[in-house]
């Protein structure tokens, strides 16, 4: 395998015990629906997460779905000036990082054109027919800039190991039916893929995305391949920018959290 990264879980999760970390947003969101009071009132990651307490399996997963499934959505013209914030690049503030391609690139050059960087959904809108409405289609925690060539060779692929490599996307893989991202976003693809499983439950309009262990899923509510991103979860850890993210998500736009970055642990609790 091509995973250089092999931390175990505990390493990069002290900056996500306080929610006392600043976020650095300067653009605000377009929001469909009113902060929820619980969150906004919650003073640490144990107090959010205190209805999950000592729960394991389908019982920490319904835990956990009652908790993220309080939130505010953002339009999809929003995600645009929301990813120039939630992706900031930490040492150039007027660029934003590429997920897969690792690039740091101009903010302003966002667009459909060859070497803009477009919206890419992590989770493929495709599986599951959720388009671009507002919610899964919207949902910055799996929504990410992304170079439009790369975005494309990705496709609805599932994640899998292996293929020829690809352009404009250093360390990434592709063949016919998957893509395998850089080493230093494996992580961060599954965290993203496990978060979506637990907060697109079927019961608010939009289908039961749920996870399985093949890939060429085709347009079904499904992806794969869980055992490896189970893998690339422990292999790759959360770390500062990932959880600077999922702090900017929540103080600034959705109010709620992936529950795996705070608490990775959690994803073989539950699968």
């Amino acid at each position: 395998m091509r995973i250089s990264r092999t931390a175990p879980w505990a390493a990069g999760l002290a900056a996500a015990a306080l929610f006392l970390i600043p976020a650095t947003a300067t653009a605000g969101p377009q929001r469909t629906a009113a902060a929820p009071r619980a969150a906004a009132a919650a003073t640490s990651v144990d107090d959010y997460y205190a209805p999950a307490a000592g729960k394991t399996g389908a019982a920490l997963k319904k835990a956990l779905h009652d908790i993220i499934k309080n939130q505010s959505t953002v339009t999809y013209d929003g995600v645009w000036n929301a990813l120039k914030v939630t992706d900031q690049d930490p040492a150039n503030p007027n660029n934003v990082i590429l997920v897969y391609s690792g690039r740091s690139q101009s903010k302003n050059t966002n667009g459909g054109g060859v070497n803009d960087w477009n919206r890419e959904h992590v989770w493929a809108k495709s599986h599951g027919d959720f388009g671009t409405a507002t919610g899964p289609g919207t949902d910055l925690h799996h929504l990410r800039p992304e170079d439009v060539t790369v975005n494309s060779t990705r496709g609805n692929k599932d994640f899998d190991m292996g293929g020829s490599p690809v352009a404009e996307a250093p360390g990434s893989y592709t063949d016919a039916d998957s893509f395998e991202p850089r080493d230093a976003v494996k992580g961060d693809v599954a965290r993203m893929l496990l978060y979506m499983a637990v907060r697109y439950e079927g019961g608010d309009g939009f289908p039961d995305l749920e996870m399985n262990d093949k890939v060429n899923n085709g347009t079904a509510p499904l992806f794969g391949r869980l055992s490896l991103l189970k893998q690339w979860n422990q292999m790759d850890p959360p770390d500062a920018f990932e959880q600077r993210r999922n702090q900017v998500i929540f103080d600034t736009y959705q109010h709620n959290r992936n529950p795996f970055i705070d608490h990775p642990e959690w994803v073989n609790s539950i699968w």
